[in-house]
Order: structure tokens, then sequence, then C-alpha cells
């Protein structure tokens, strides 16, 4: 069953560091099962404190999205991105096929 990652920035705090983390975090993709269906597109919160910025990741399953989050190679790229700004992810399962 498919899972989702769901990324939000609700604050910049430097943006050359949320620069920085934007060029180097499409590497921690590499060799794993992900698929982008959203990107920094156009976006209106309706309800909910603001965000900034969205990114919404589709993987073949909830320990594979995890296995990425928990990766060395994305854990060693957080500290960019909690020095560029506030962020929200959020991993959930999706509905099984019928």
């Amino acid at each position: 069953m498919s899972a989702y990652v769901v990324i939000t920035r609700e604050k910049t705090l430097d943006p050359a560091k949320v620069e920085a983390y934007k060029q180097v975090a499409p590497a921690t993709f590499d060799q794993r099962p992900v698929v982008m269906l959203a990107s920094h597109g156009r976006r209106e919160v309706l309800e909910g404190p603001a965000l900034e910025d969205i990114l919404i990741l589709e993987f073949t399953g909830y320990d594979e999205a995890l296995a990425w989050y928990r990766s060395p190679a994305y854990q060693a790229l957080s500290e960019t991105r909690l020095q560029g700004g506030d962020y929200r992810i959020i991993v959930t399962e999706g509905l099984p096929q019928i």
C-alpha cells in the first residue's frame, strides 16, 4: 500500500540555507521508489495556519517512506533544512487499492 510524505515549510529563517537544502535534497531519492506528486507549486491555505511551501511524495509503502526519512543521507541534510526554516513533515499510509 502506498504511503505519502507531506513536507511543509511554515516559516523561512535563512533563505540561503533553504536554497542549499533544495539543491541537495533530490539526491536523497536516488535508488528509492518515490514519485513527486506536488513540488513547490501554487497553493492556498483554505483553513489553518499559513505555510510558505509544500512538497508531497509518494512511496511504495510506509516502511520505504520511513527508510528514506531516517536514512543517513537525509538525516545529514536535516541540519541544513532546520537552519533554513520551520518545517513540518508527515508520513501517512494511503488507502488500499480496490
